[in-house]
């Protein structure tokens, strides 16, 4: 199982960076959608940092979903997912490894480049660093979750905003808890309480995500 978790992952990686031009969209809509508000809200520095969480994390959040129509739809097409499903490995392995090369090339590169972005909102060090930290537990749940809409909405006419309509509404704690630590350090409450709770949200994800993925791709393919 590690080496066929290894081998989806090599491909993925492999075909992604044959196609960096859906990495680097997504990398440049986060960058500009976080470096316009600054421009348009003003200088305010109290403003900017009141604003910031929220905006950091709604762009990441719409950056990430960009991606997810492309999840499973170029296997469909070439007859790789078909051979998947009747390959010798468990399913959820193989899903496993198209999730996690998905989070390796759009999450984590939000994740590096948040903190520069959040220079622009003056933001101080401690809440730049529970940032990246968000990011980090977080960005990986809304790859799971993309991953069940992605294979639910597969084949189907207009999956795009299909998988907008399905996840969004699961993304919603991630975002609220994300954005709320971020919040919390500004208040001096202390982020812990949410990082945890996202830290639930990834584990109950992991647990999850992959069986329902695996399950909504045999449907998909029936």
């Amino acid at each position: 199982m590690i080496r066929a978790l290894g081998w989806v992952l090599r491909r993925d990686l492999l075909l992604a960076f044959r196609r960096r031009g859906d990495v680097v969209n997504a990398l440049v809509f986060f960058v500009i959608v976080v470096s316009l508000f600054p421009l348009g809200v003003g200088p305010e520095a109290n403003q900017l940092r009141g604003m910031a969480p929220g905006v950091l994390w709604v762009a990441a959040l719409l950056a990430c979903m960009l991606s997810l129509a492309r999840l499973y739809a170029p296997d469909h097409q070439d007859g790789t997912l078909e051979q998947m499903l009747l390959a010798g490995e468990p399913l959820v392995v193989l899903v496993m490894g198209k999730v996690l090369a998905h989070w390796l090339m759009s999450g984590l590169p939000l994740v590096l480049i948040a903190p520069l972005l959040g220079l622009q909102f003056d933001l101080p060090g401690d809440a730049l660093v529970v940032l990246c930290v968000s990011l980090l537990i977080g960005t990986p749940v809304l790859s799971l979750i993309g991953a069940v809409g992605a294979a639910l909405t597969l084949g189907v006419r207009g999956s795009g905003v299909l998988v907008a309509l399905l996840v969004l509404p699961l993304y919603v704690p991630v975002l609220i808890f994300g954005a709320g630590s971020v919040v919390a350090v500004a208040a001096g409450t202390g982020p812990e309480a949410h990082l945890l709770l996202l830290g639930g949200f990834l584990a109950l994800a992991l647990v999850l995500a992959p069986w329902a993925t695996a399950a909504a791709l045999r449907i998909a393919m029936e």
